[in-house]
């Protein structure tokens, strides 16, 4: 898919927090960020209305609802961020990943705690699916008149 392009609105920091998710979650953004395509991953989270779009830096949970508009252009709006600390890890694959949360809206760090669990399950249904092949199919049939 080529030229293609999605914006989004990066609101003014209302908190800032350095916590830890769980070596799980984290262990697997890596791993769907490896398998993929691009520089990017999109991994909607359906049960929160709720698009997360991961990349080698951060995780941007974006309002799959909220829309504006600035300067005459429109985009979804960022409510949460989880920023990677690579070098932070360490060697132990299985302890907490620590992260820098960043909450751009009131509800976000509500957001954030139903993410632990919600997020995991996008992520984990996403890899069952390209485990098993099941990335669909395409067919194109000849349409006459």
């Amino acid at each position: 898919m080529t030229g293609w392009t999605e914006t989004f609105f990066r609101p003014d920091e209302i908190e800032r927090e350095r916590i830890t998710i769980p070596a799980a979650l984290y262990n697997l953004c890596r791993l769907m960020l490896s398998r993929c395509n691009y520089t990017h991953m999109y991994v909607p989270v359906r049960s929160l209305q709720i698009q997360a779009i991961i990349d080698e830096e951060e995780v941007i949970f974006v309002d799959g609802q909220g829309y504006m508009v600035k300067d005459g252009e429109g985009g979804k709006v960022i409510k949460l961020s989880w920023l990677f600390h690579h070098d932070d890890r360490g060697d132990d694959l299985n302890a907490p990943a620590p992260i820098e949360m960043v909450l751009y809206a009131e509800d976000s760090r509500e957001l954030h705690t139903r993410l632990i669990t919600e997020f995991r399950l996008a992520l984990e249904q996403i890899e069952e699916r390209m485990a098993h092949g099941d990335g669909g199919k395409a067919t194109v049939l000849p349409f006459k008149a």
